[in-house]
């Protein structure tokens, strides 16, 4: 980063963490957003003000890969309180679908789902675990 976009990107997330100290955010949503404008501004380098819709499905794409989605979905809301707030532009939304939830394993097994769970596991140290 050259020094003046540095500088304006520290006025930036200086005046983004006023606002979300002003609209009574929780403590927690105020750090995850804040993280979010520096893990985005160091990914462009400080240039947060034009950003147009493709880097942004390109850079959400590739944290998507890297991250979870509840990471990822604040990263999207910290940009857009970003750019509401501090910059006061309109907000182009990002077409994103939440992934589907997997499915998890039971806790608790029943009698009749054990040998299944035996004979579906190939490995012998992992069935003396089960």
């Amino acid at each position: 980063m050259t020094p003046s976009i540095e500088l304006q990107f520290n006025h930036y997330y200086t005046q983004h963490c006023k606002h979300l100290k002003l609209q009574g955010l929780q403590p927690k949503t105020i750090d995850a957003y804040s993280r979010a404008i520096r893990r985005i501004g160091e990914h462009f380098q400080g240039h947060l003000d034009n950003l147009s819709q493709e880097q942004l499905v390109d850079y959400f794409y590739d944290l998507l890969n890297r991250l979870s989605w509840s990471a990822v979905k604040l990263d999207l809301y910290g940009l857009k309180f970003f750019y509401t707030h501090v910059l006061h532009k309109s907000w182009v939304d990002v077409p994103m679908v939440k992934p589907p939830r997997c499915t998890r394993i039971p806790d608790i097994v029943t009698v009749a789902e054990a040998p299944q769970l035996f004979m579906s596991t190939r490995v012998l140290s992992y069935r003396v675990f089960y």
